[in-house]
Order: C-alpha cells, then structure tokens, then sequence
C-alpha cells in the first residue's frame, strides 16, 4: 500500500491522480494533499479521501477551509492536520509515512518540495516540468545520490519511459516527442499577431489548465519537453526531436541504433501515464479507452516550424547554453503568458519577451536552490520589464493585424 502526497491535487493532473486512486484503492491511498486556493474543491477531496494533511497556499485560505469543515460538520477528530504556504509544502512532500509523491504544482512553485522529497529517495510522479526545466541538474543530482526514482507523468516523456523498457539507454539514437500542433499549427504567421486568448485557449486535443494551454499553442511547452527529456534520460538536445501528430495518437518514440523505432501509443487519457507511474514496474486495467485497430485512421508526421514558433528555438538555444538560460526561460515565459493573457503584449510577443530576458540575464551555474530562485526573480522582473515596453503597442498591433487579416 502506498501513501502518496499529492502537489497540486485541485488541478487537472491532482483531479486525475484522485480518479486512479479511487480505482485502485488496494494499492494506494492518499496521505497529504497540496491545493492552491480552491478551498471548495480541497473540502470535497478532504472529505472523499480523508488524508491526514491538507495544504493550502495562503493562511487565509486555511482559514476558509477551517470555517468550511465546521459548516459541512465534519467530526473534528476526521480533520486532516491543516497547513499553508511553502514550509508546509515541504513537510507534506517530506513526510515519513510517504512513499510515492506526485508533483503537479504548476511552475517553479513545485521545486522546492519535489527536489526536498528527491533528497529522501522518495519515488516521484513527474508531472511538473518546471522543476526540471529550472533546476534539473541539482534535482536528477539529489535523486541519484538518494536513489530516488524520477517517474514521468507527461505523456510524452512517459511514453520514453515506457519504450526504454526494450533496450538500454546506450542502445538509443534519437528520442521523438510528438505534438500536436496547438490551435494554430495551420494559422498563417501574419495571422498570429492578432490572436486573441480566446482563441489561444481552445486547444485541440487536451484539456488543461490557463498556462500550459498557451504554452502549446506557442509550443514552449514541446521546447520545456525537450529540456526534462534531457535531464529524464540523459540526453543531449541533439538526441532529441520534436515532430508535429496532429492525431495525438502516438505520444513518444525511440530510435535504436540499429534503426529500429519503438513507438507507444495511447488514446489521449492522462490517467494512463498517471496510473503507470502509480503502478510501475506493474501494470493495472486501466479505465481509459482502448484503440479500436479495425476503424481507418490515418497518422501524420510532420516537422515543426522553428520560424512560426521561435520559442521552441529557444528552448533549444538554452538547453545548449547550459548553467540557469533554461531558469530565466521559464521564469519569462510565465511573465509573459500572464501579460498575453491579461491583454498586455501579443501572441508573438511572448516570445519577444522571452528572448529578451535571455539577452539580458547572463547563464550562470546555480550552486543551490536558493540561487535558483534568485535567478528565477531576476529573470521575472527582466521580463517584467520588457512586457512594459510593449504593453503600450499591444492593442493597436492586435487591431492592425486583425483589419490585415480580413
């Protein structure tokens, strides 16, 4: 039996990670569960699940979910120990009684607890790329030394895991992780200046949450893909390439040296990769739906376009500069989706954003987590900056583009 801390556990991949363990009771159950501010929805988990721990994020919301359990009537002997903020983050991910803990804090808010927990050897559900994307080196160092094993939840990266179960990682050529594309993997380039939030949000194949949404319609979060496959299985970026599929039907593959290529395939369930890394080295029956191999279906492949898309260039770019480029990376896209969300900058200058503050912040090598999170609020507030001196021409570029485009 499992005990798991689940970070993150009112958000999509929380939501999904709950639904596998309802399913799978005998195997699992949850110890500690880390929200946000969704208090209503950490109140319905609390009392389905029963942890011994809830964490909020601010005092303010604990007190809220401290009023909401004495209004539904919940015996106070049935309350869940009741934390907030990050220290409390931290105890939960660190606990004694946890065995498995899934990481879904969305951003660089995850680290801390995640690579606290890698330091413990505790097994961890990846499903928080940031963690990686920020500060890889000093959490795959952690949990080598502490034999902890890093298990992706992203579908892509699980499905390299999956495909490296059939030969060794000295055996590998190429690594393929497979996109969908976004909403605008057809939109014509002078199109996307007037891209509205709406339309960046309506992704074709997942449902998630604000950020990452936006992060595949840029396709910064194929380049952040790249980057934890790097760290995940010890790879150069070279080792790596990205290849639109519209279909979503195959989620990674594995080139062999002797040119075999190993693909996994899946129908587009994240509780299958979750499950996978609750489960594993074992496999369960799973509730997802299964392909039906007698229905036509037809499969594309096609490259990427680096100048349509110029921020999965960059991630490129800072995975090859090493140091903390790939830190400042994260720190300025967040910055910069938050501005094209609130109506700030345009769709094309998230990029622009970005690439600025990798001019201006200089890469350096972290020596610990508190320079990693230096380096993260330098980065945010060169972005900051930079978002400022476009907020003025967002409007009328937007407007321009629109009357351009019809």
């Amino acid at each position: 039996m499992k005990n798991l801390a689940i970070l993150g556990s009112t958000g999509s991949i929380g939501c999904n990670t709950l639904d596998v363990v309802r399913r799978h009771g005998d195997k699992c159950r949850v110890w500690a569960l880390v929200a946000g501010r969704n208090v209503e929805k950490l109140l319905q988990q609390i009392v389905e699940f029963r942890p011994r721990v809830a964490v909020v994020a601010s005092e303010a919301a604990r007190e809220e979910l401290r009023q909401r359990l004495r209004q539904i009537g919940l015996p106070l002997a049935q309350w869940p120990e009741l934390g907030w903020g990050p220290k409390a983050r931290v105890a939960a991910a660190c606990a004694a009684e946890v065995g498995f803990v899934m990481s879904a804090i969305v951003g660089v808010a995850g680290l801390e607890a995640t690579y606290e927990a890698a330091r413990l050897g505790r097994t961890i559900g990846l499903a928080n790329k940031e963690t990686l994307v920020a500060g890889g080196k000093l959490v795959t160092e952690a949990a080598r030394a502490a034999g902890a094993e890093l298990i992706p939840v992203d579908s892509e990266h699980n499905g390299v895991h999956q495909c490296l179960r059939a030969g060794c990682r000295s055996e590998v050529a190429r690594v393929f992780l497979t996109a969908s594309g976004g909403p605008f993997r057809d939109t014509p380039p002078e199109v996307l200046r007037g891209v509205t939030p709406e339309a960046a949000l309506n992704h074709p194949t997942w449902k998630m949450g604000k950020r990452i949404t936006i992060d595949s319609a840029t396709l910064m979060n194929k380049g952040f893909e790249v980057i934890e496959a790097c760290w995940l299985f010890g790879l150069s970026a070279q080792e790596v390439e990205v290849v639109i599929h519209p279909q979503s039907s195959v989620h990674a593959m594995v080139e062999f040296k002797d040119g075999s290529v190993l693909a996994q395939v899946s129908a587009t369930d994240m509780r299958m990769p979750i499950q996978y890394a609750l489960t594993y080295p074992e496999r369960a029956a799973a509730a997802a739906p299964r392909l039906d191999w007698g229905e036509p279906r037809v499969w594309e492949f096609r490259r990427p376009d680096f100048a349509k898309f110029p921020l999965l260039r960059l991630a490129y770019a800072a995975q090859g500069m090493g140091g903390s480029a790939t830190c400042t990376l994260n720190a300025a896209d967040e910055v910069a989706v938050e501005a094209f969300l609130e109506g700030r900058i345009t769709f094309p200058a998230i990029a622009e954003v970005v690439e600025e503050a990798l001019t201006r912040i200089p890469s350096r090598q972290p020596g610990g987590l508190d320079e990693i999170m230096e380096i993260d609020r330098e980065s945010r507030q060169a972005a900051l900056a930079a978002v400022s001196a476009r907020s003025g021409r967002a409007g009328q570029s937007s407007a321009e583009a629109m009357q351009k485009a019809c």
